[in-house]
């Protein structure tokens, strides 16, 4: 158990990190900025990435090695938490680990499926070879599926992709693959919840995940309902199995014939009457909008450490989504007033500065 005092210094620690994000300000200097070198720089010396990106060369950096950097930076903030009470963060840390090694996985997959398997290199994160179990290495040598399984040998992954091997002609399973990844990092996370945790700090744990993972299984049928037209056999094998929706409102949502429909059924749940007013251009905005909003009321509110630093994870990840969102936005010249449309903590605060 952790003493006051611990809980006291973590929280203060964790509020007082947070207090260095972006503000307002610096999302319309970020906005402004005319390359990947020039946003670099600004974030070098302008805001709180300056240690992560020290030494850099602006002018020089690639897209994959900015976003490597600043995920570090993630790394470094929690292992910094951790110091202060171990037993808060060990058995949490997973869930950074996991879903970083899922993410390289699904890129990689991505560039082979696109031709250009060697450019993960340019972005491998080099941070992540002292935390992980997959040779990193391994992943910007892959030529084929059969390679990448290879890559993935001594780790739980391997035989979770096994089942997709392409046969024929058939195009890769990337949706049956990205479901069965992030199957196995919430089966660990609830796992690590239910076994760690107790009382209200379990609550509000769960409280986050299940809202996210209830809000992501919405999205999913609101996408691949009306943008596929998949049917309801193939969504209901590509929703997570957790989270807090009954069976039979899931029933109805996959019986649903429009996005109006499967609304009206979502807007039945507590969840759907209080999220789905969150301000939205398409259902997948929706739970990354909502984690964000929990999560910022947690890391205020929550008095219990593990919710706190999970909640730090959570935001800290949604401003580093915003930074790569305005990265490829003016790597591909969108308009800035574009760009906004597309950021969750920027839009989340305006008028609120």
């Amino acid at each position: 158990m952790l003493s006051n005092l611990s809980s006291n210094v973590i929280l203060a620690k964790a509020r007082a990190m947070y207090g260095r994000r972006l503000t307002q300000q610096n999302y319309k200097d970020l906005l402004a900025c005319q390359s990947v070198g020039e946003i670099a720089a600004y974030l070098k010396s302008r805001t709180c990435y300056q240690k992560a990106l020290a030494g850099i060369n602006e002018t020089a950096i690639h897209r994959g090695q900015l976003e490597a950097l600043l995920k570090q930076k993630l790394f470094d903030d929690f292992a910094s938490l951790c110091r202060y009470e171990l037993s808060v963060g060990e058995h949490f840390s997973n869930y950074l680990i996991i879903r970083s090694e899922i993410e390289q996985i699904l890129h990689s997959i991505m560039l082979l499926a696109a031709g250009k398997p060697e450019e993960y290199i340019f972005a491998m994160p080099m941070y992540l070879t002292k935390h992980t179990r997959i040779d990193l290495n391994a992943l910007s040598r892959i030529k084929s599926f059969n390679d990448l399984l290879d890559a993935l040998s001594h780790t739980p992954y391997r035989k979770l992709l096994e089942d997709f091997r392409p046969v024929g002609q058939l195009p890769l399973n990337y949706t049956g693959i990205e479901n069965a990844l992030y199957t196995y990092l919430y089966s660990s996370i609830y796992q690590s919840i239910d076994k760690y945790t107790k009382g209200e700090t379990t609550k509000q744990l769960r409280e986050i995940f299940d809202t996210y993972v209830d809000l992501i299984n919405y999205s999913r049928i609101v996408r691949l309902k009306n943008s596929y037209h998949e049917s309801p056999e193939f969504i209901r094998s590509s929703l997570l199995p957790f989270g807090d929706l009954r069976q039979k409102v899931v029933d109805r949502m996959l019986e649903a014939q429009t996005e109006e429909e499967i609304n009206s059924v979502m807007k039945t749940t507590s969840i759907g009457k209080h999220f789905l007013k969150v301000e939205h251009r398409y259902a997948d905005e929706i739970p990354k909008h909502v984690k964000y909003l929990i999560c910022h009321h947690a890391i205020h509110f929550s008095t219990h450490p593990s919710v706190v630093l999970m909640a730090y994870i959570f935001v800290t990840q949604a401003e580093l989504i915003d930074i790569i969102t305005i990265v490829e936005g003016v790597r591909y010249h969108l308009p800035p007033d574009e760009i906004a449309k597309l950021l969750v903590i920027y839009n989340y605060n305006k008028g609120k500065e």
